[in-house]
C-alpha cells in the first residue's frame, strides 16, 4: 500500500548519451525508500528482475527512488498520515 511504481514503455531515451533501447524506473513510497542501504537493497532486486525481463545490460537501467512523507500522498479524502 505505500510503495508505487510507474512503468511506461516506448518513450525515446537517451542513457549515457546513447538512444539504444534502456530503461528508468521511478520508485516513490512512504518509509520504503528513506535511506541508502534501503535502496541498494531494493535496487539490487529491481536490477535483477528489469535485466531479466527486458533483456536490458545493467548499466542501461536508472532507477530514481522517491522518498515520501504521509502528507504528501492523498488518498480517500485526507492524507496518509490520518489513514
Amino acid at each position: 500500500q505505500r510503495v508505487h511504481v510507474t512503468v511506461r514503455s516506448g518513450l525515446a531515451m537517451v542513457l549515457s548519451g546513447s538512444a539504444e533501447p534502456c530503461a528508468q524506473l521511478v520508485v516513490s513510497s512512504i518509509g520504503v525508500v528513506g535511506t541508502a542501504e534501503q535502496n541498494r537493497q531494493h535496487s539490487a532486486r529491481f536490477f535483477d528482475v528489469l535485466t531479466a525481463q527486458l533483456g536490458l545490460g545493467p548499466e542501461r537501467i536508472v532507477i530514481r527512488f522517491f522518498p515520501l512523507e504521509p502528507w504528501q500522498i492523498g488518498k480517500n479524502r485526507t492524507v496518509m498520515t490520518f489513514l
